[in-house]
């Protein structure tokens, strides 16, 4: 005849839950998370003695592995803080009380040790030092044992496995999104927002450089269309400008004897700058001597008479020549 199975060898044991969810809603109504706090509910709810009464070696390790798979379920997501913090001290109380020789250690998944370092960063960053004291003294009893799945793998399972039911009281309050959306798609979601401000930013800043190719555009044109205008201007203003005769600029004023108002000069055409008198002029003027009556050329005038000694020694030499 076979063995009669166990009622807790399907990883949970429902009389045991009902008792663990009542210490943890009273700590949860204390609103602490002060280890003495829980330690002062574990003495008034008497569960150090959960482990007595059962005789059999085998019985008493598969009840201490539900014990503390039971409370290890409390201390991961997606329970609230407080709850977990109730977790994690139920661990330190079972492993610690039980009386199996040598003890039966904590079974930690790997995929859930992400979850636990964060929780323990959280404490020590709002200054729940107890809390880091009990793990790390798990840790240095070498309590956890790290393996790739949370309970033990059977080939001989249930058509229809037992569910531990979730108490939604304990549950935090995020955890509804978390239910919602995994979290390869809040992932996905990030990444796609931060692709999406990347593009916001490259944008802006091309619309910048257009604008800023836009006014070069328009000041270059503003520039070249002044210019033309200036230009326009200039070429009238030209056009416009009339230009003087020969005949009308060498013309000069002719006075006019009037009894009444003297000699006045009255200009027959615009009057123009006149030349002042050359040296020459200003010479012979001095010396008395008209300047028609001379032909004698400008460089000559210094020393006319020595010229003219050496023109007619030049004469008298020629003649000598031919005779």
């Amino acid at each position: 005849m076979p063995p009669k199975k166990l009622p807790y060898s399907d990883f949970f044991d429902e009389t045991l839950t009902r008792d663990v969810e009542e210490l943890l809603s009273r700590f949860q109504g204390a609103d602490s998370v002060r280890y003495s706090d829980f330690s002062l509910i574990w003495r008034e709810m008497r569960f150090a003695d959960v482990f007595l009464g059962i005789c059999r070696s085998g019985e008493a390790k598969s009840f201490t592995r539900v014990s503390l798979a039971t409370a290890m379920k409390y201390f991961l997501p997606p329970y609230s803080f407080q709850i977990r913090v109730g977790g994690l001290y139920l661990m330190f109380g079972f492993y610690h009380t039980q009386l199996v020789v040598p003890p039966v250690n904590i079974r930690l998944a790997l995929k859930d040790i992400a979850a636990v370092q964060k929780f323990l960063v959280d404490s020590l960053d709002a200054g729940h030092y107890d809390i880091v004291y009990i793990y790390e003294k798990l840790v240095a009893a070498r309590a956890f044992h790290y393996t790739a799945m949370p309970h033990h793998l059977h080939f001989q399972k249930q058509k229809k496995p037992k569910r531990d039911p979730v108490c939604s009281s304990f549950l935090g309050r995020t955890s509804a999104v978390h239910d919602l959306l995994s979290l390869d798609l809040l992932e996905e979601l990030s990444n796609v927002h931060i692709h999406y401000t990347k593009l916001k930013e490259s944008t802006v800043e091309v619309g910048d450089e257009k604008q800023e190719k836009k006014k070069k555009r328009q000041s270059k044109a503003e520039s070249s269309s002044r210019v033309r205008l200036l230009q326009s201007i200039k070429q009238k203003s030209f056009q416009n400008l009339q230009v003087a005769s020969k005949s009308r600029r060498h013309r000069q004023t002719q006075v006019v004897d009037s009894p009444g108002s003297g000699a006045e000069q009255v200009p027959e055409g615009r009057k123009k700058w006149q030349r002042p008198p050359s040296l020459r002029a200003r010479t012979w003027k001095s010396l008395g001597v008209p300047e028609e009556e001379t032909k004698t050329q400008a460089w000559l005038l210094s020393a006319p008479e020595e010229w003219e000694s050496r023109r007619l020694r030049g004469t008298s030499k020629r003649q000598h020549a031919d005779a």
